[in-house]
């Protein structure tokens, strides 16, 4: 019979033969921590454009519950159609300390471009 440091070596560095119990249940072990791992333990983030400060993000108008903002576009990665949402969402929640808990729907994006056509910023409508 195999002493506890030979098996503990044997499955490290993978010596068991596919088809044996000990193959398997490594797998089915690498599977689980895989699939069932909490995202919150990598602290994993996908980075966007630059770091938002306050200054990028400025509150332009307040009506009831319906505050616009204006973005700065350099904050935010080249957006695709479905991530743009999604960024200045995470911006917008990032730059102001009102907004940390995330509790705001975005109800209208518009991009603001310079005379050349390229967007320099987004106004974003937001609802409590």
């Amino acid at each position: 019979m195999a002493s506890l440091g030979q098996i503990l070596s044997k499955t490290f560095f993978w010596s068991y033969e596919r088809g044996t119990w000990q193959y398997d249940a490594a797998v089915i072990l690498i599977l689980v921590f895989v699939l069932l791992t909490p995202r919150e333990w990598f602290k994993d983030k996908p980075v966007g454009g630059a770091p938002v400060t306050p200054g990028q993000v400025q509150l332009i108008s307040q009506d009831g519950s319906r505050l616009t903002y204006r973005v700065d576009a350099r904050v935010l990665a080249p957006p695709t159609r479905l991530a743009l949402q999604s960024d200045l969402h995470t911006a917008l929640q990032e730059a102001l300390p009102e907004l940390h808990n995330g509790n705001f729907l975005i109800a209208k994006i518009e991009p603001l471009r310079d005379e050349q056509g390229v967007v320099i910023a987004y106004q974003v409508e937001i609802r409590h």
